[in-house]
């Protein structure tokens, strides 16, 4: 039986199938502001193409930024969020440095819960994959010069999920000609700003026919440092002691990697943000990386010029412990002692 109303449940998705594609799903969330103004009550609209202005802001000097984040379903068929207020006040720290403005985070996090409920018929089960809701912030009104937008777009879709990488561990390319983020702390490197997305695909779409998982960008600034891969942030343990690069301004301040150094704290683990060099790296026991997206998965491989460093995986691993003490609190199976998630409804 094929179901098609509001919230209803779905009788005929393949869960087994997903992989981390576009399903596209039955509503979406949008809200509009001028600028100078604020955003006001936003409304639930089926999901479809959207008109824009050819000049609007976010295609002709790419104001935009974007979030992503995840529903989960318990095994007692309850549905819960995970930290919606960090994407909300990371896309508020966006904003600003983009000159646009912002929902409030109680908009933000509204605004997502009424996307989940109309389209939680594609929540998949526990352990079959999650429900990926991609808010975007885009300037949308139309303006010929460089300047900020005269009006707003706020819009969350969303679309089932299964893992992000399909292959398991991951085996990088360090990447040492082209960067992700460029300037420091006067870049954009430290927001999910649209901009900088594009310019790694040069890098992904050449490791990636060489066999080759993602990449591992470097720092603009020495080129020796490690910074991150293309959607997610890295972390490195020798003995017992993990270090993960500092937020400075280049890197992305995940939200997946802030719980990541909480839980491994608490687990007795000394964690460190600080500059990692490659070869340090290298001589690194595990090494892996977390993001909304990649959860937290092992690195099998790091691969710099000629070198091929090749770490621990597999249920030994501190990750594989990470990971399982995450999703446990995601999806309901372990306490949430900190607060962390949000029920809906």
């Amino acid at each position: 039986k094929k179901c098609s109303g509001l919230g209803e449940s779905h009788g005929d998705i393949n869960w087994e199938g997903l992989g981390f594609s576009l399903t596209p799903t039955d509503y979406m969330h949008v809200m509009k502001c001028s600028k100078g103004g604020k955003f006001s009550q936003g409304s639930i609209v089926r999901y479809g193409n959207i008109e824009i202005s050819p000049a609007a802001g976010i295609l002709n000097y790419g104001q935009g930024i974007f979030e992503g984040l995840k529903a989960y379903r318990t095994q007692d068929g309850r549905i819960l969020l995970f930290r919606p207020e960090e994407n909300a006040l990371r896309m508020k720290i966006g904003a600003e440095r983009l000159c646009m403005p912002s929902p409030s985070v109680e908009q933000f996090v509204d605004a997502v819960k009424q996307t989940v409920i109309a389209n939680k018929r594609w929540i998949p089960p526990t352990g079959k994959g999650t429900l990926y809701l991609r808010p975007l912030l885009m300037g949308t009104g139309a303006a010929l010069g460089v300047a900020p937008s005269p009006e707003y777009t706020f819009l969350i879709y969303c679309s089932p999920v299964g893992n992000y990488h399909t292959g398991g561990a991951l085996n990088l390319k360090v990447e040492d000609k082209l960067y992700r983020s460029i300037a420091g702390n006067g870049g954009t490197g430290g927001i999910k700003s649209v901009t900088n997305y594009a310019p790694v695909y040069a890098s992904t779409t050449k490791a990636k026919a060489n066999g080759f998982s993602d990449v591992l960008f470097l720092d603009s600034a020495t080129g020796k440092n490690i910074e991150e891969a293309t959607a997610c942030n890295i972390f490195v343990v020798k003995e017992n002691v993990i270090s993960t690069p500092a937020i400075d301004g280049t890197i992305l301040p995940g939200i997946t990697r802030k719980t990541i150094i909480d839980i491994a704290m608490d687990l007795g683990y000394k964690v460190v943000e600080r500059s990692i060099s490659v070869e340090e790296m290298i001589s690194a026991d595990e090494v892996f990386c977390t993001g909304t997206a990649v959860v937290v998965t092992s690195v099998a491989s790091v691969t710099y010029k000629e070198t091929r460093a090749e770490y621990k995986t597999g249920a030994e691993t501190l990750s594989e412990k990470l990971r399982g003490i995450l999703v446990g609190i995601q999806t309901g199976g372990v306490e949430d002692k900190k607060s962390w998630t949000v029920q809906v409804e």
